[in-house]
């Protein structure tokens, strides 16, 4: 069975309803050996083609990663990105943002991350907690020196949306291209993540209470996702909302995404000039002797 990304994809314009989008659904596979089979195949095609971008030195992709905590964000970049060569390949995780980024324009700490050409760059939340968690804590706007009056005024949202769609339009002229995917986990299934963390000695550290202070939220960040995904899709930059209650399916679907995304860049080693391969043949001359 083939996996088809297009299920999973927020169309431009859409209105996105968490509530209808599945958070869970049928295993992508019949065993656990068919799991590892497909998620060895996965992640070997994956190494070969960032091989091959890497060498092209073109194009860079982007991956977003966003969801609420214990959505498994951490785990999907573990696995699916297990293969490919650490040197084409850079994670930045988004903290709080310090002092000196708080100076600055919101988009202007993700920027310094964004991946080089023949690169893949993994963003562990990013740019868009400026319309997630600021939006539900709008007190953060202070820190930011705008003041949290803003957070009444749909244009000021709808602004920072505009920014960052735009953003991603530049980057796309730019060859950059560009993955969003928002892991869909449900309030049951990250209750019982939270549970596992407590009870686990080696998972306690992955816990605090700010976690649940967060999930005393979660309404008010179902409303802000749905705001932000059906207003930041876009054909060049789409959403992937991936059911995230199975972390096997999880890893199989965004595995997908990442291979479909980059086999539709055609990509291929770059082709020797003449001169290169008289430079190559001298070369093979002096090997000789």
């Amino acid at each position: 069975m083939r996996i088809d990304p297009e299920h999973f994809r927020v169309r431009e314009h859409s209105h996105v309803k968490l509530k209808k989008c599945a958070t869970t659904i049928p295993a992508l596979y019949r065993s656990d050996a068919h799991l590892q089979e497909l998620l060895r195949e996965h992640i070997s095609q994956l190494s070969d083609i960032q091989q091959v971008l890497y060498a092209a030195n073109r194009y860079s992709l982007l991956v977003i990663f966003q969801g609420m905590d214990a959505a498994g964000k951490d785990s999907a970049i573990k696995h699916v990105m297990s293969g490919v060569n650490p040197q084409g390949c850079h994670v930045h995780s988004f903290k709080h943002p310090s002092s000196a980024e708080l100076e600055h324009d919101f988009l202007w700490h993700a920027t310094r991350f964004l991946p080089e050409r023949g690169q893949i760059g993994i963003f562990n939340r990013s740019y868009y907690e400026e319309v997630l968690i600021v939006r539900v804590h709008p007190e953060i706007l202070d820190g930011e020196g705008l003041g949290s009056d803003h957070s009444e005024q749909d244009q000021f949202w709808d602004g920072r949306y505009q920014s960052m769609v735009e953003l991603e339009a530049h980057l796309s002229r730019n060859n950059t291209r560009i993955i969003k995917i928002f892991l869909h986990l449900s309030k049951e299934e990250q209750r019982k993540r939270f549970l596992a963390r407590i009870d686990h000695p080696q998972k306690n550290w992955k816990f605090s209470k700010d976690d649940l202070t967060e999930r005393g939220f979660w309404d008010d960040y179902m409303k802000t996702y749905e705001l932000c995904l059906s207003s930041t899709s876009t054909a060049i930059a789409p959403w992937y909302i991936v059911p995230a209650d199975d972390k096997e399916n999880t890893h199989l679907i965004v595995s997908q995404i990442i291979l479909d995304t980059l086999g539709s860049m055609h990509l291929s080693y770059p082709t020797p000039t003449a001169e290169r391969e008289a430079e190559l043949q001298s070369f093979r001359t002096c090997l000789a002797t």
